[in-house]
């Protein structure tokens, strides 16, 4: 075997210390990414699929709920606006009240 020089050594234990450091970093960010878990879940189809249909009722709820209030808080303001007797804007807004309320009953 060849002889290997101290400057030699050095340089090669320097590497072997930042190949190690690489290594355990990118042990960490892998463990990080949940990596294994996913891999988990794609080996159980149907559990992925309960996963995602309980996520989407979840969106779906979210949305609904959130037009909800925003739509309601929407209506409210326009009501204060048609009670303020702006000339013009308050016969439009009434109007457009008066449809929304009639498909609500």
């Amino acid at each position: 075997m060849k002889a290997v020089s101290p400057k030699e050594e050095a340089r090669l234990a320097y590497l072997l210390g930042q190949l190690e450091r690489r290594t355990k970093e990118l042990a960490l960010q892998v463990e990080k990414m949940r990596l294994a878990e996913y891999v988990r879940l794609l080996e159980h189809p149907w559990r992925l699929m309960y996963v995602n249909f309980i996520s989407g009722v979840a969106r779906g709820l979210g949305i609904a709920v959130g037009f909800a209030l925003l739509s309601s808080v929407l209506l409210y303001l326009l009501r204060v606006l048609v009670t303020a007797n702006l000339p013009g804007i308050g016969r439009f807004i009434a109007e457009i009240v008066r449809m929304v309320e009639l498909h609500l009953y």
